[in-house]
């Protein structure tokens, strides 16, 4: 854990050291990532929904629809990166996705949703993988190239620091 608020569980960082239990621990992550969320936002008010987590931060709503949008993301990369060549992923304004309107105006439910029917075929896609599979590259405008097992410890951080985020305001808030 840090003192920034932006960073709860701290930075993303990359574990070249990957071995089978590595691996599996990670694909326990994603599976329960969505029951995490759940449980992150179970109980909020409306008004507790629409609270930044930190100053000049996204709203626990915007948050929670975030999550999906770049799981999704995530979880076709895996899918490109299996079928194709190394390909160039393209990046997406995360910031101008969280102010679109569908961010303010769906349940909260349907992302949580989309989230638990998200991890349940993305599961069963990392555990029918093959070890070398996960050497499978994919190159990012940004990051450079990165292997499927850099994009899994990435993704799982990302679930676990977003639920930080709201598990932390709640705590400071004591909500």
């Amino acid at each position: 854990m840090t003192d920034d608020l932006r960073y709860p569980v701290g930075k993303f960082h990359f574990d070249p050291n990957v071995t089978p239990a590595t691996r599996r621990a990670c694909f326990a992550q994603v599976r329960e990532a969505p029951a995490a969320m759940r449980a992150a936002v179970r109980g909020l008010t409306a008004s507790q929904f629409d609270t930044p987590y930190r100053p000049d931060g996204w709203t626990v709503r915007q948050v929670v629809h975030h999550v999906p949008d770049s799981h999704l993301n995530a979880y076709c990369r895996f899918k490109l990166a299996l079928t194709e060549d190394n390909p160039r992923i393209k990046p997406y304004d995360e910031a101008a996705w969280a102010k679109l309107a569908d961010t303010e105006r769906t349940p909260v439910e349907t992302s949580l949703a989309l989230l638990d029917s998200l991890h349940q075929r993305w599961v069963t896609l990392l555990e029918s993988m093959k070890p070398e599979e996960f050497a499978r590259t994919l190159q990012h405008p940004e990051a450079g190239e990165m292997t499927l097992d850099k994009v899994l410890q990435l993704y799982t951080w990302h679930g676990r620091h977003h639920v930080a985020h709201i598990t932390s305001l709640r705590e400071r808030e004591k909500w």
